[in-house]
């Protein structure tokens, strides 16, 4: 048997209410707008899974708070560009003709985690239609939040980031670190001629079709996030603590995009 009480317990199963609880005294308010990004694994055991922690999630923000994840497809982009990893160029065409167009009700996320997935098929859930970089909200404000997101400067002022800000919400950030946090990228488009970027995506076509678009935006860079938010850090305007397992990190997302706009023009060439 362990001489040490606390260890036992974390090896217990986390639970609805010990996570709610852990959200509570990491400072979540009830009735905000909370985009969350989050990684499941360094929370630990919950019994309920995925479920059980979005049900933790809508209990820290209350009956009038909102929820927002991403429920981006980064996959639902110019194959020309793929990296991670690259297609022969003569599939590049095939691609463009063939893949399924957006659908916001039945698309899948990509890469954005099990509780994007559970909040995006929530009974009630609202979606933005953005072909690569839609969000799903659930909650008082989920249609404000995700209604008329733009092809064009997808994550700029007319984007759910954008509403988020004007609402004054919050950002949790849930066993990932700053580079998962897109809220960034609205700084980017505060920036002085930031780089051009030319995108396409295949879409649904109001007939029940589909059809490959294009249009322009900017290059959006991640690459620097964590240095950036090592620094947002270092202002002590983020709150960290433990919520389950996992180290969590809550922050006003107006502080932090307002830091990242003077951060990236200080130091971006």
């Amino acid at each position: 048997m362990s001489n040490h009480p606390a260890e036992a317990a974390d090896r217990l199963p986390h639970t609805r209410e010990s996570l709610a609880a852990d959200l509570a005294a990491l400072g979540v308010r009830q009735g905000s707008t909370l985009l969350v990004h989050a990684s499941l694994k360094p929370v630990g055991y919950v019994a309920g899974g995925p479920h059980a922690v979005v049900l933790a999630l809508r209990d820290a923000i209350g009956p009038d708070g909102t929820l927002v994840v991403p429920t981006h497809t980064p996959d639902n982009s110019d194959p020309a560009g793929w990296q991670n990893p690259p297609v022969p160029e003569d599939w590049w065409p095939v691609i463009r003709e063939h893949a399924p167009g957006f659908d916001p009700q039945v698309t899948p996320s990509r890469w954005m985690g099990a509780v994007a997935e559970v909040v995006r098929t929530w009974p009630g859930a609202q979606r933005s239609d953005h072909p690569q970089v839609s969000f799903a909200a659930l909650g008082r404000l989920a249609t404000e939040v995700v209604y008329g997101q733009p092809r064009a400067g997808m994550l700029g002022a007319d984007s759910p980031l954008g509403k988020i800000y004007g609402l004054d919400g919050d950002v949790l950030l849930l066993g990932v670190g700053h580079d998962s946090n897109t809220s960034l990228h609205l700084a980017e488009y505060r920036q002085a001629d930031p780089p051009p970027a030319r995108l396409g995506a295949a879409v649904q076509t109001a007939n029940g079709g589909r059809e490959w678009v294009w249009w322009d935006d900017i290059d959006l860079d991640e690459s620097d996030f964590e240095l950036l938010g090592a620094d947002f850090d270092a202002t002590g305007t983020v709150r960290t603590g433990r919520v389950g397992g996992a180290l969590a990190r809550l922050m006003p997302q107006r502080a932090a995009v307002d830091f990242a706009e003077r951060w990236m023009s200080e130091n971006r060439k």
